[in-house]
């Protein structure tokens, strides 16, 4: 057994030193057959599409991307939104066309959904999944990212998100984190990261050093973190610490400015040699791939404009230089820095040459087209059980005060005036009105956010004779400008109702707007709004699943993070 044993460790071992030469081989072919142009260029990343987000057109840059493959070989290419059929056979065709294999990487921290959203379905956002307690689904909702990935042809996804949002307020991380608590960020980045690199997809934790605390949006300007250096240990660094720990592969540098860390005027931390080399090679240990966050965001072209940014986030340490605003600048600018030694030539050697590994490693060397035979079904395939199975284990029940509810069983015979739903947010019937309606005979009123104050009172009226009243708060913004456009005539009908009525209230969307909603009597926190959430809210009021969700972030006073009944008992009776 043990000669066994020994002989089985020395063929593994004999087949992993060989995989390395392997790899070793073909990256030195690969680098030997570039021109110093094509090096710089294989540690750009540029983007295929955009969208404008006030009337939903995509742009497609097909076109100019293929002129950048053929002119310069650019090493990195980033899918935004589109058709899958169409960005799938760009794909293809660029691929086709490259000199040397195009990394493709993707923004998708809740699936291909967040950026396919003409027919592929999001998976939730990390704070819903922050709600759970079971850390195992969040290794099978990286795995399904993984599976997406690779059935389009993505190599590297942009996540996971490992911001602790410890700010309520922060206009561009919010949602996407897992909550407040570093544990928890942590352990479920690990999972998040480990379903998709078991699965052969690149994971990149972001945004380092940290992006949770902050009230500006790097996309428009310079975010200030005054905290010392023991503060962004205790909190911010920790998830990061850990991910390295258990094998991240690729990290995302933020825009950033911490004192700090680099008190040099205006630098922000993507940029930062104090940060990048310092912080996170040094001290930290972390000898992956590194990703700035976009070169083209106001947080760092504001003060670096013209392909300044670039030449500086190679001299911080970066290796792929996220979209920058125009290539052929940015190459010449790169030139004249290594020509003036600002950059070594060895670095820019090291750099190539960690792409072109990551390029082999992630299956580059023997790339296949992408089918697009049943390629929207593909994707979608496994979204709809994966948003069913976070919401059971992700609905949080905040307060339960009343008997009337939880179980409210489906009656034989519904009773006039038995029970009323106010959809807070909308016009017309959603998914839950139609199953209120269809299994309670419930009578549905609509409040939208436009709605002048002077109707709440005609609408309390109409409200007084039913016996049990559930509210849905539904349609508001993600992110906390304008109080998440909840209008202050809502928050007074929920109010006013919550107190004289015998109320339920579900709060369907990002939970930091509860604060709104604190002194209901009986109250669901829900998370996303969407048809499987809402019938998923009805199957726990309708006793289906125990309650297990707990709130990731603190929302008020009375409900800290970590509030939330769950358990075995929740339902005092069946």
């Amino acid at each position: 057994m043990r000669t066994l044993l020994l002989t089985g460790l020395i063929l593994l071992s004999f087949s992993a030193f060989s995989q390395n030469k392997t790899a070793q081989r073909w990256v030195d072919s690969v680098y030997k057959s570039l021109s110093a142009d094509e090096r710089i260029a294989q540690l750009l990343v540029v983007r295929l599409s955009s969208i404008d987000m006030r009337t939903k057109k995509v742009s497609y840059f097909d076109k100019e991307v293929s002129e950048l493959v053929k002119k310069f070989n650019i090493g990195g290419i980033c899918v935004f939104q589109g058709s899958p059929t169409m960005q799938a056979n760009a794909i293809n065709a660029l691929q086709a066309m490259a000199k040397t294999p195009i990394l493709m990487c993707i923004d998708a921290e809740w699936g291909l959904g967040m950026r396919l959203i003409d027919s592929v379905l999001p998976l939730p956002r990390q704070m819903m999944l922050g709600a759970m307690s079971d850390p195992s689904i969040v290794y099978q909702y990286g795995q399904i990212v993984a599976e997406q990935c690779k059935r389009f042809g993505i190599q590297v996804n942009y996540a996971p998100v490992v911001d602790v949002n410890n700010n309520p307020n922060n206009p561009v991380i919010n949602d996407r984190s897992f909550g407040e608590n570093k544990y928890k960020v942590a352990s479920f980045g690990i999972q998040y990261m480990k379903g998709m690199q078991d699965y052969g997809v690149m994971a990149c934790s972001k945004h380092f050093p940290g992006h949770g605390d902050v009230a500006v949006d790097s996309h428009y300007d310079l975010p200030v973190i005054n905290k010392t250096i023991a503060q962004l240990d205790s909190l911010e660094f920790y998830p990061f610490r850990e991910l390295i720990k258990a094998g991240i592969y690729s990290t995302m540098v933020a825009h950033l400015s911490i004192p700090a860390i680099d008190n040099s005027p205006n630098r922000a931390t993507s940029i930062s040699r104090n940060n990048v080399t310092g912080l996170l090679r040094k001290e930290m240990g972390f000898q992956g791939l590194t990703f700035t966050d976009a070169l083209g965001m106001k947080g760092v072209t504001k003060y670096f404009p013209d392909g300044e940014a670039s030449v500086e986030a190679l001299i911080a340490g970066n290796d792929m230089l996220c979209l920058p605003e125009d290539v052929a600048v940015t190459i010449a600018k790169i030139k004249k820095a290594i020509k003036a030694k600002k950059i070594s030539k060895e670095d820019m050697e090291m750099h190539c040459r960690k792409v072109l590994m990551a390029k082999y490693e992630f299956g580059l060397a023997s790339l296949k087209p992408i089918n697009t035979d049943n390629l929207v079904a593909d994707l979608n395939s496994k979204i709809p059980a994966m948003r069913r199975l976070v919401a059971e284990n992700a609905l949080t029940v905040l307060t339960k005060t009343d008997p009337a509810f939880f179980p409210m069983p489906v009656p034989v015979q519904p009773l006039p005036n038995e029970l009323a739903y106010l959809s807070i947010g909308t016009r017309t019937d959603n998914a839950m009105a139609e199953r209120l309606r269809k299994d309670y005979q419930a009578d549905v009123f609509y409040f939208d956010y436009k709605q002048p104050v002077e109707r709440i009172n005609a609408l309390i009226d109409s409200l007084k004779p039913y016996k049990k009243l559930i509210i849905g708060i539904h349609d508001y913004s993600r992110t906390p400008a304008n109080n998440f456009n909840i209008s202050p005539a809502a928050i007074s009908l929920a109010g006013k109702l919550q107190q004289q009525n015998n109320t339920l209230t579900f709060v369907f969307g990002n939970p930091y707007a509860i604060k709104n909603f604190c002194e209901a009597k009986n109250m669901v926190a829900c998370y996303e709004d969407d048809e499987i959430i809402q019938n998923t809210a009805i199957d726990l009021l309708q006793g289906k699943f125990d309650a297990k969700g707990t709130l990731p972030v603190t929302v008020c006073e009375k409900y800290p993070s970590g509030s939330g009944i769950a358990g075995a008992g929740f339902f005092l009776s069946r």
